[in-house]
C-alpha cells in the first residue's frame, strides 16, 4: 500500500473572508474549527501517514497554543508558510517524509470533502501519477471588459471548476516546483501541467467548496450537517 502525505495550506490572510471569524480556517465550524474538519477527512485513512498544516508564521504561536489538543490527536505537523502560495507548498514539500511515495495538496478551507471523493481521487493518482478533484462548470460563463460590460459569452464545454484534493506522485511534484521559475500557477496541477504530465481529473462535489466569503461559511454548515447525519 502506498504511503501519502497531505498538505493542508492555511498561510492565506483571508482578506475576502472579512473579520468576524478573523482567519477562516480557524474559524470554528459545528465545534471544530475548519481546518481541523479538512484534517480529520485524511487522518482516519490507515495510508495517510504525514498531514501538513502549512500556516503563517505569524501564527505560529497562535495555533500551537489554542490547538494542542487537535494536532496532536490528528499528529499534524506545522510548517511557516511563505509569502506566496507556491513558497508555502515548497516548503511544505521540504518536510515530507522520504518514506511517502504521494503527496495530496488540499485547501485547509475545504471542509466538505467527502470520503468517497478522497477515495477515487488516491486510486486515480495511484494509477496515473496525477489526479485532481474538479466538478463540471453549470453556469452560463461572461467575460466582462474594465467597464463591467460583456465582452463575450465563453463556451462551457469542456469546462471543469478545479477542486481539492490534488494528489500527485512525489517525484512528479518535486519536478514540478523545480521546474516553476517565474510560472504564477494558482494551483499544482498547473505546475504539474507545465513539465508535461496528464492530470486525470476525477469528478468531485458542489458541496466540496472553498470557504472564501461569510457566506460560504453558511453553505458549509449545512453541507456537513447532511454529511455528518447517521446513515
Amino acid at each position: 500500500m502506498p504511503n501519502y502525505c497531505v498538505i493542508l495550506p492555511a498561510a492565506g490572510q483571508s482578506t475576502r473572508f472579512g473579520n468576524e471569524h478573523g482567519k477562516k480556517v480557524f474559524a470554528t465550524l459545528l465545534e471544530h474549527p475548519v481546518w481541523v474538519h479538512s484534517a480529520m477527512r485524511f487522518a482516519e485513512r490507515a495510508d495517510v501517514t504525514q498531514i501538513l498544516l502549512v500556516i503563517s508564521a505569524e501564527d505560529r504561536a497562535y495555533v500551537e497554543q489554542e490547538f494542542a489538543s487537535q494536532l496532536e490527536s490528528l499528529k499534524v505537523q506545522l510548517v511557516d508558510g511563505g509569502a506566496e502560495r507556491y513558497e508555502s507548498i515548497s516548503n511544505a514539500l521540504s518536510q515530507v517524509d522520504d518514506s511517502i511515495d504521494y503527496v495530496a495538496v488540499h485547501d485547509a478551507a475545504r471542509p466538505c470533502v467527502s470520503a468517497e471523493s478522497i477515495e477515487e481521487v488516491f486510486q486515480a493518482a495511484a494509477t496515473h501519477q496525477a489526479a485532481m478533484l474538479a466538478y463540471p462548470v453549470a453556469g452560463t460563463l461572461k467575460r466582462v471588459s474594465e467597464d463591467m460590460t460583456i465582452s463575450e459569452t465563453v463556451s462551457r464545454q469542456g469546462i471543469w471548476e478545479a477542486q481539492t484534493p490534488q494528489v500527485f506522485s512525489k517525484a512528479i511534484l518535486e519536478q514540478a516546483y523545480a521546474a516553476r521559475q517565474s510560472l504564477a500557477a494558482t494551483d499544482d496541477a498547473q505546475l504539474v501541467e507545465n513539465i508535461g504530465k496528464p492530470v486525470k481529473i476525477v469528478k468531485g462535489s458542489p458541496w466540496n467548496l472553498k470557504i472564501t466569503n461569510p457566506e460560504d461559511f453558511l453553505v458549509a454548515k449545512m453541507a456537513l450537517s447532511e454529511m455528518m447525519k447517521p446513515e
